[in-house]
């Protein structure tokens, strides 16, 4: 399938934005002969990405984000003269990645979350697609980057007040600690299966307020942009509200004695 008829199928401006980028890295790839990386996509723009890859039949591609089961990944383009040291497992992802290792003094764990570290970031004047997976735990936090900004997040991240007194330094991606993704177990009582009764209540507001946030586009199921207030959910769907949070359908348990369907919940944390 051609370019402009893969371009039309996105309505979405910014969904187009992102299908013509990658376009225009396939082309700098073809045309210098070398390789061509992307930024950090989220799961939602990878998904859309796979979809152009698979239409446009894009062949030598790869889409990683430095370690296995990696949320926030980057797609590499390479020539077919490349080919061997991808298939062989030969290319050397350090060139491509970063990893900032923060190890945080005992006292000041408490006050260290994922938000912390990305909010300081952010404060740097760092692009959010720019940064990879930032991993944390008890001790700290590994942080992905790009290798374009590796010296200067690596340079100015301890003039930030929050991380003065942390110990920082620069680890290979083999030595990234093995994420492990922590749930919370809700259970919510909803009207109905309809995805604006189960926003209203995963988002803890009214089914009005619900509605508005469903035609903002702040609502994913599955990582696909969906505003239809009567779409059915089902087990195992996988639902994100930005500013509220990501969400799987666990399991539909029944019927309340008023009839309403009790919905148990595995929150992202």
């Amino acid at each position: 399938m051609d370019k402009e008829t893969i371009l039309s199928k996105y309505k979405r401006p910014d969904e187009k934005l992102l299908v013509s980028k990658l376009f225009d890295k396939v082309e700098s790839a073809n045309s210098a002969s070398r390789i061509a990386v992307t930024d950090f996509y989220n799961e939602t723009e990878q998904k859309i990405i796979s979809k152009v890859i698979n239409l446009a039949e894009i062949k030598n591609a790869i889409i990683c984000g430095g370690y296995d089961n990696a949320d926030r990944k980057l797609l590499i383009i390479y020539p077919e003269k490349m080919k061997d040291l991808f298939t062989e497992n030969n290319f050397k992802y350090d060139t491509l990645f970063s990893v900032i290792k923060i190890i945080v003094p005992k006292e000041n764990r408490a006050f260290f979350n994922h938000s912390v570290y990305l909010g300081g970031l952010i404060k740097l004047g760092i692009k959010r697609e720019k940064i990879g997976d930032i991993i944390t735990y008890t001790e700290g936090a590994e942080i992905i980057v790009k290798k374009e900004i590796e010296k200067f997040v690596f340079s100015n991240i301890a003039t930030l007040t929050r991380f003065s007194n942390c110990k920082i330094e620069l680890i290979s991606t083999n030595s990234i600690t093995k994420k492990e993704q922590i749930y919370k177990d809700i259970e919510i009582i909803a009207s109905s299966l309809r995805l604006d009764n189960i926003v209203a209540e995963l988002a803890k507001t009214s089914r009005n307020n619900a509605s508005k946030i469903l035609a903002e586009e702040r609502v994913f199921i599955n990582y696909e942009c969906e505003t239809k207030p009567t779409k059915t959910l089902k087990e195992a769907d996988v639902v994100t509200i930005r500013g509220k949070g990501k969400f799987i359908i666990s399991k539909i348990v029944g019927n309340t004695k008023k009839g309403n369907y009790r919905v148990e919940i595995k929150k992202f944390v």
